[in-house]
């Protein structure tokens, strides 16, 4: 009698024991500030999408599964039935610090709308060089994106040494130096060049090197417009492989801004830089670029005709040469060379410009109007200044889909007023060359805007929708997500983002940006107060 009711006794404990248990596991709730239930998820790391939901607690992401079935409450719930659920976007290539800084335009409307949580500034070279002073700016004012920073090498040059071409004394470039370690250890990602430009362009490959290394022992990566991406000068090959060896020798990564074949001297070109690049990635140096989907680039109408000698010393020393009959001759000779490179004065078509008269007009229509020749108006207009911005049209449908298809290439939008690419470079890419052109999948799409330009950066606990990850998160409806930004109207913001999170923060709720501003300052990870 007695085993038996020890058996008794022994199974009802157990049945008490489980159930207990399962009624204690029922019982429990998980409360998270917002709840984005319906959606299918896209987390960034390249999986495939699937349907989840995703719960938010502060600044971070701390639940994804089923919210209804694990009992998780929100006080705010998003209902993302038919919306794709994906990391915010990080672009590695803008030009915010204005917008940024600027406490009437502080929210970056232009790239929220397209989806992006995330922009780095300062690249090409160019930018302030306090970056201490610029971060705190954002800090106090607030930021409706976050935002990294570079130190631009030409920038650092300028600081020293203006816009001599000289070679810089040993001093000179310890002063260089002692720049770019400080930018470093106030925060910048690392360091851009914009080789191409004055007056960066006039350092050579071994002072880049020097200043590189500065970058590098602090833990920063090297960000370049490579010196030609044309056959301006070293040609487009030899640019590439400048890069390479300025990251190889300095000991850091290699990110090629904008990755592209520039004129019809380089057309096809393509296949060639991918093949270096590949081969220089399974030697162990890590190469990367990112990329917008556009066929013409930005830039001034100075940068894409003026040869670079005729730069040194400033303006007021280039308005002498083109005073001077001999100077003047052999100015007008390189111009029109440059112009051949360009595709012609048709392709030039002035964006953004304080002069209404050549607004929107392209170089062939100005210099009709002026009865000169394209060369002669354009100087004209360089001249008397401002220099006015550009777009250029210059590249081939072909080697834009064959950079885009490479696994080492991300979205960048080079983002520049007066440019379409400013307002509409990622919807462009899912809207084109996602659903229409079907060039590249969705979740590649993602992924390439978010988690893999995250690690490139070394942006810590960004760009996927994982646990424990920072709350930026968009949803965007795939069948509406379009650019509308135009060379006419280049200002039109994009449609189709329908909610988004930066840091938690509910930034755009029903399409409509709320006014917050969520956005942080993002040091590199190894930085002091990081």
């Amino acid at each position: 009698m007695l085993p038996q009711l020890i058996r008794v006794t022994f199974r009802a404990a157990v049945v008490f024991a489980l159930f207990g248990a399962s009624a204690a596991h029922l019982g429990a709730q998980q409360q998270v500030d917002v709840l984005i239930k319906g959606g299918t998820l896209i987390d960034g790391t390249g999986a495939a999408r699937r349907r989840a939901d995703v719960g938010v607690k502060g600044d971070r992401i701390a639940f994804i599964g089923d919210a209804a079935a694990s009992r998780v409450t929100a006080a705010k719930t998003i209902d993302a039935t038919n919306l794709i659920v994906a990391p915010g976007f990080i672009d590695p290539h803008t030009h915010t610090q204005g917008d940024l800084s600027s406490p009437l335009r502080k929210a970056n409307l232009a790239y929220l709308m397209q989806g992006v949580t995330t922009v780095v500034t300062n690249n090409d070279g160019g930018g302030g060089t306090d970056i201490a002073k610029l971060i705190d700016t954002w800090s106090k004012q607030g930021i409706g994106t976050n935002a990294a920073v570079y130190i631009g090498e030409g920038s650092v040059r300028g600081a020293v040494m203006g816009m001599s071409s000289a070679a810089p004394t040993p001093a000179q470039l310890d002063s260089m130096r002692a720049i770019v370690g400080r930018a470093m250890d106030q925060g910048a990602i690392g360091m851009s060049t914009g080789l191409y430009y004055a007056p960066g362009s006039y350092a050579t490959t071994e002072e880049v090197i020097e200043l590189a290394k500065v970058a590098a022992s602090k833990g920063g990566l090297y960000d370049s417009h490579l010196r030609d991406e044309s056959s301006y000068t070293i040609g487009l090959v030899g640019a590439v492989n400048e890069a390479i060896r300025i990251g190889h020798e300095a000991h850091l990564p290699i990110h090629i801004s904008h990755i592209k074949a520039l004129g019809t001297d380089v057309w096809g070109q393509s296949d060639s830089v991918i093949g270096i690049i590949k081969r220089a990635r399974a030697s162990g140096v890590d190469v990367t670029a990112d990329q917008y989907p556009y066929t013409a680039s930005g830039t001034s109408l100075g940068a894409s005709l003026l040869p670079r000698w005729a730069e040194a010393g400033g303006r007021d020393s280039l308005r002498a040469r083109a005073k001077d009959p001999a100077a003047r001759a052999r100015l007008i000779g390189d111009m029109e060379a440059n112009l051949k490179r360009r595709n012609g004065a048709h392709s030039l078509l002035i964006s953004s410009t304080r002069d209404s008269t050549i607004l929107g007009k392209r170089l062939d229509a100005i210099a009709a109007e002026r009865k000169k020749s394209p060369v002669e108006a354009a100087l004209e207009i360089i001249v008397a200044g401002p220099d006015p911005s550009v777009a250029s049209f210059n590249m081939d449908e072909k080697d834009i889909t064959n950079f885009m298809k490479q696994d080492f290439v991300v979205t960048g939008s080079d983002g520049s007023d007066g440019h379409p690419r400013k307002y509409g470079t990622f919807p462009k890419l899912f809207h084109e060359y996602v659903n229409e052109k079907h060039v590249i999948t969705l979740e590649r799409a993602v992924q390439r805007s978010s988690a893999q330009t995250a690690k490139i950066l070394g942006l810590s606990n960004r760009g996927t929708v994982t646990q424990g990850a920072f709350a930026d998160v968009i949803m965007f409806d795939n069948a509406t997500f379009a650019d509308r930004s135009t060379y006419e109207q280049p200002t039109l913001t994009a449609v189709g983002v329908k909610f988004m999170l930066v840091n938690g923060v509910l930034t755009i709720d029903g399409g409509t940006y709320t006014g917050a501003t969520g956005g942080k300052p993002l040091r590199r990870s190894n930085a002091p107060g990081a």
